[in-house]
């Protein structure tokens, strides 16, 4: 069945897989999925990042199927990347048919055709996840459970074209998209995108350079109605040992509206990953998110510090988590609805993948 509806969107994209065409056509499949149970001691929700905002219910976070097919030894591509569930639906809040007339759209994550003219060269149009941030959507990806404030309020994916070239360690990306995480537009307004990278031989090292931005829109042009919107990322990764390796999350973002003053906010976030043996893993995320002017944010800062367990049989992956956050100001809510500078919560997520 999933081979059926592969080749059906695949044709729809100008992309025609066939056995009898080309022998080397390789088709594989992946997906999973995950849910959670999250408790706020306060009895509120108090949760300002993505997927988790919830009070003491269990929780479908998403189901996803994803289809990658190659071609011509790897030269000729395509990804279909589905989602159901309420993550699906937040990651693309702009689609749907209330918000563009598409019901179908939010249900695509990725879709995208991919072509390499040469070894070291790829061309991608279509829509993909971005390659800002840390934190990817799916949960199988990430050691915490509950997402950062970077990954939420940076960009969660972009419609265009781009171009990847690698030479040796070193990687570039170039590309035009939409406006963030808009799968169809009505705005002329266009991001550019970027990336510099670089990876070890050994794979120990891995560092990232990203840009998302766009100038000179005019009042009403986009959906944020900014003249200019920049934010500049740096990912950085690296392996200590076979049981220890951290991470680093930095990000900027800056803001200038039609008319007022402009403002920036950012972030910083370090990752500390220990594995005691195959089956447990443990993390620490501590993140620090400051916006003196309260250009974005409504507090001038907010320190988030999340533990997670990753305990793994086989293809299971379950993650109690333990979440504390204070901020500058009153921030969170009490019980009574009163505000408070903290807050502390706890979930137990489940992950299958396949």
């Amino acid at each position: 069945m999933l081979r059926k509806i592969f080749l059906a969107a695949t044709s729809a994209m100008g992309f025609y897989v066939s056995n009898g065409q080309d022998s080397t056509v390789k088709i594989s499949y992946s997906g999973g999925v995950d849910g959670y149970y999250r408790y706020n001691f306060n009895k509120q929700a108090n949760n300002y990042t993505s997927f988790t905002n919830s009070q003491s219910s269990f929780e479908l976070g998403m189901a996803t199927v994803k289809v990658d097919a190659t071609a011509m030894s790897g030269k000729i591509g395509a990804t279909i990347d589905l989602g159901f569930g309420r993550n699906a639906e937040e990651f693309s809040y702009n689609d749907g048919e209330a918000k563009n007339g598409f019901s179908s759209l939010s249900f695509i994550k990725q879709a995208y055709v991919t072509y390499a003219p040469f070894k070291n060269v790829k061309f991608t149009a279509g829509k993909f996840s971005t390659h800002v941030g840390y934190e990817l959507v799916d949960a199988s990806l990430n050691r915490n459970y509950s997402m950062s404030y970077m990954f939420t309020n940076g960009p969660f994916f972009h419609t265009g074209v781009k171009a990847d070239i690698t030479s040796g360690s070193i990687g570039f990306m170039l590309g035009l998209s939409n406006y963030n995480d808009q799968t169809t537009s009505t705005t002329s307004v266009k991001n550019f995108i970027a990336q510099a990278s670089y990876i070890s031989k050994n794979e120990k090292i891995k560092a990232y350079i990203n840009y998302s931005g766009f100038a000179g829109s005019d009042s009403g042009k986009n959906p944020s109605a900014l003249k200019s919107l920049h934010q500049i990322d740096a990912v950085l990764s690296g392996i200590i040992n076979k049981k220890f390796n951290i991470g680093y999350n930095g990000t900027i973002q800056a803001r200038q509206p039609i008319t007022g003053s402009s403002g920036n906010w950012f972030g910083n976030a370090l990752y500390v990953n220990y594995d005691y043996s195959a089956k447990i893993g443990l993390t620490y995320r501590g993140e620090i998110i400051s916006d003196n002017k309260t250009t974005y944010f409504s507090t001038k800062n907010i320190f988030a510090n999340t533990v997670s367990l990753n305990y793994k049989v086989g293809s299971l992956t379950i993650i109690p988590e333990l979440r504390f956050e204070s901020s500058q100001s009153n921030y969170f809510l009490k019980q009574d609805g009163s505000g408070t500078k903290s807050t502390y919560s706890g979930l137990v997520a489940v992950i299958y993948k396949f």
